[in-house]
């Protein structure tokens, strides 16, 4: 996957899975987005599955590493809220990748587990960001995810705002 063929392929899966969502996209489609050939694409992958992966994977990577750059320069709860504004994926109409991924995925699809891995991190993160108040924590990530879900099918920030402002209430 590390080579040039692997990061391409990568990068237009990722685009096309975001854009038209992981089933309606096959591996004809990924491969000549990519301009290589479908056996390239699974000597690289192995599968699609890994493939879908391997995409979640690189969002949460690309996420996590924004939202660590804004906590270094501020480690609170709404900061976290903040990154979620500031991100340029936030900007797109179709919502978080990782809530879509989950409503197309069956259980054992190893995508599911990157999917797990993401939200439980972030909803760790706000148990660290909240001194381990487990029952705030709890409250804030399903404020957070209902916010991010409403801006997925309203395709504006007054969700993520007002639930900023709710957050500012709860950590008082």
């Amino acid at each position: 996957m590390t080579t040039p063929a692997g990061r391409v392929l990568l990068e237009r899966a990722s685009e096309l899975f975001y854009a038209e969502g992981i089933t309606a996209v096959g591996v004809a489609g990924i491969a000549e987005a990519a301009g290589v050939t479908k056996k390239t694409l699974y000597d690289r992958f192995g599968s699609k599955a890994a493939l879908v992966a391997a995409y979640l994977q690189r969002r949460h990577d690309l996420w996590w590493a924004h939202l660590q750059e804004r906590l270094a320069e501020d480690p609170s709860v709404l900061t976290l809220f903040d990154a979620y504004l500031a991100h340029p994926w936030f900007d797109t109409d179709r919502g978080c990748a990782f809530q879509r991924a989950a409503a197309e995925l069956p259980d054992d699809h190893p995508g599911r587990a990157v999917i797990r891995m993401h939200k439980d991190a972030v909803r760790a993160e706000i148990g660290r960001l909240v001194d381990g108040d487990e029952v705030l924590a709890d409250h804030l990530f399903l404020l957070l995810e209902g916010a991010v879900a409403r801006r997925g099918f309203e395709g504006t920030s007054a969700g993520l705002d007002a639930a900023r402002q709710v957050a500012v209430s709860l950590v008082r």
